[in-house]
């Protein structure tokens, strides 16, 4: 028997064929006989929902909540050719991505429901993981009201990132951006400074009137996304101008 045999028994397959794993993933995928795509992150039997926040899931995959099954955001990253995998027990994350990046997703029901949410938003920020987290809000003309508190709270008290979409389709096309993008060379990136990981860099160029050079220049200039927040218009002109430093101080406020 090999060292690992004792393991064997946790390894299981779902219905599309793609092995199930806990932390057996490591020395599973080095077998040469198994492609690395044939693996989808669930928790196996003796898996821990903070096991599954310290590997991410396969290139072109999204790793779900077990909650967002039949939404329609999960049908648009379908649409967008992404594979996706569903697990019940991701802790407080709503989504994993292969860059190891983390999503909690406020939605509009959850923001005029009441301030439990916030308690949500606190342990998504305490839980001890690896993942770059990222918070999606839905700004809606019911939820405008609540969002600069909301706000604050996200990015000057917990120093979590935010970004607001207007629902759950612009939601799957940014999470469908960054899926795409880790998968190619970002000449760009430099491991010195975080700021230029895809992730932030596909965020700020969801700010109307900021594209890839406007969104390189003003990372450089910003050493962390709440100074970029924060920023006063004056500030954000001297980088990329009068009209669109005010659309991106409109934007975060």
């Amino acid at each position: 028997m090999g060292p690992h045999s004792e393991k064997r028994h946790q390894i299981q397959t779902n219905e599309e064929g793609l092995i199930l794993w806990s932390e057996n993933y490591r020395w599973l995928r080095d077998q040469p006989s198994l492609n690395e795509s044939r693996f989808v992150a669930v928790s196996g039997m003796e898996a821990k929902p903070s096991d599954l926040l310290t590997a991410a899931p396969p290139y072109g995959h999204v790793l779900c909540s077990g909650k967002w099954k039949d939404s329609a955001l999960v049908r648009a990253l379908r649409g967008a050719g992404l594979k996706i995998l569903f697990e019940n027990e991701l802790h407080v994350a709503d989504f994993l991505l292969p860059n190891k990046s983390s999503i909690l997703y406020v939605s509009e029901s959850d923001i005029i429901a009441g301030s439990s949410y916030r308690r949500k938003l606190v342990r998504y920020r305490n839980a001890s993981n690896r993942f770059q987290e990222l918070v999606l809000v839905e700004r809606t003309g019911l939820s405008e009201q609540y969002f600069g508190s909301l706000q604050r709270f996200v990015v000057l008290e917990l120093g979590l990132p935010l970004l607001p979409v207007g629902g759950q389709t612009e939601a799957s096309q940014l999470i469908a951006q960054m899926v795409q993008a880790d998968g190619r060379e970002n000449i760009f990136r430099r491991s010195s400074c975080r700021l230029l990981d895809p992730l932030v860099l596909a965020l700020v160029q969801q700010i109307p009137g900021v594209g890839r050079v406007k969104a390189l220049a003003l990372l450089q200039h910003f050493s962390s996304i709440q100074q970029l927040c924060s920023a006063a218009p004056e500030e954000l002109e001297s980088v990329v101008g009068q009209a669109v430093a005010q659309q991106i101080h409109s934007f975060f406020h």
